[in-house]
């Protein structure tokens, strides 16, 4: 049956349109009109007058939420961060895993793998690896202990045990191996992403030219900007065609510094991700990533020698808060929270946009931001408490 969604304002994949109507019909986005269809009536149509309708919000990168952790590799874990994930105006996501050893990455892309159809909440549309080849510098909270050059075998036995799922892999550009192993990965459809690493620019260039698009949490976990060596910093703002991971949470990057790299890269090629963690939705306290315990605290997650693990941010937050900080029109901080992340991992023609013939996956908003509601398939499945109030 189709119905229609009335509104002031919709978010869609080329454009911004002002009040009209949008169709959805067997749980897919259709045509949307600027005048009343004639087919139109009380009895299909959805009322959000004064309310904007955008599409879902699609993360990248998140390990974890609600005490849960992918690395937990659990189907019922999988299935609480998916269904909490709505909350956040979260849609679509690719599970993220963490450095570890080679065995346990065998069973947690696997046990994604066989089970991501399953989930409920949120749609898994990939798996993105963040490690293991990495180096120790900019480690962050991931272990060095599995730490090594980039193994091609690895990653198609990953793929293999994964069913094809993994969409992305974060690799250190300095490593021994890298042109290769990202020509090849790139080859076989994976993107290649930088972070975790001390490279210098010609390094990170070198990477880039053979094929390597993402920069992993910008600013965070690689080598800073200098006027003499440009370093990753520099790399990420300078180089065409990639794409570079923000966190917006105010802890991890200055607003200053995230409006230098909007300014650089324009909000198509500016993903905004999350980087949760287990503790995300949840109280303050001591929780864990992958091997190493965190203390959450003041709206930042730490290890106990004071770095930043992570973060507890939701996706929907990002948005608002880039808006607030006067870096971002509404369009553009949308745009960096659904299409541009999707497009960075090749998942565009599933989510990320508001376009004829895809999941009808949507949020409807506040002109303020704030979320009221979440929908997938055409189907209500989220709704703020400022909602049912």
């Amino acid at each position: 049956m189709k119905k229609y969604i009335l509104a002031d304002r919709f978010f869609l994949k080329n454009q911004t349109e002002n009040r009209g109507y949008l169709a959805i019909e067997n749980g897919k986005f259709e045509l949307f009109y600027r005048e009343k269809p004639a087919d139109a009536d009380e009895t299909n149509t959805l009322n959000y007058e004064g309310k904007w309708i955008a599409p879902g919000l699609v993360d990248t990168h998140i390990h974890g939420l609600l005490g849960q952790d992918v690395m937990d590799n659990s189907v019922e874990g999988l299935e609480r961060i998916s269904d909490g994930l709505l909350a956040c105006g979260v849609t679509s996501f690719l599970p993220t895993t963490l450095t570890a050893s080679t065995e346990t990455l065998n069973a947690v892309v696997k046990t994604i793998g066989e089970n991501y159809h399953k989930v409920t909440g949120a749609k898994i549309q990939g798996i993105f690896l963040e490690g293991p080849f990495f180096t120790e510098k900019h480690k962050g909270a991931q272990n060095t202990a599995y730490f090594s050059d980039p193994e091609i075998e690895a990653l198609k036995k990953w793929q293999e045990l994964s069913g094809g799922l993994i969409k992305k892999i974060a690799i250190a550009a300095e490593r021994e191996g890298v042109p290769k192993f990202t020509e090849q990965a790139t080859a076989s459809g994976i993107k290649v992403a930088l972070g975790h690493s001390d490279a210098t620019y010609e390094e990170a260039k070198k990477a880039t030219e053979a094929g390597a698009t993402i920069f992993v949490h910008t600013y965070n976990g690689m080598s800073p900007l200098h006027h003499r060596e440009p370093g990753m910093v520099g790399a990420a703002l300078t180089l065409d065609q990639v794409f570079a991971e923000l966190i917006c949470d105010g802890h991890h990057v200055h607003p200053a510094a995230a409006k230098v790299l909007m300014q650089a890269k324009g909000s198509n090629h500016v993903a905004l991700i999350t980087d949760c963690m287990r503790a995300g939705a949840m109280p303050d306290g001591e929780y864990s990533l992958g091997e190493f315990p965190v203390r959450v605290q003041d709206g930042m997650a730490k290890l106990h020698s004071g770095s930043l693990a992570g973060s507890i941010l939701k996706l929907n937050e990002a948005v608002k808060n880039v808006v607030e900080w006067e870096i971002a029109s509404p369009e553009e901080a949308i745009r960096m929270a659904s299409f541009t992340p999707a497009m960075s991992t090749g998942i565009e023609i599933k989510c990320g946009s508001i376009s004829p013939g895809l999941d009808a996956d949507f949020i409807v908003l506040t002109p303020e931001l704030d979320l009221l509601e979440t929908y997938l398939d055409g189907e209500k499945r989220f709704c703020s408490k400022a909602k049912k109030s």
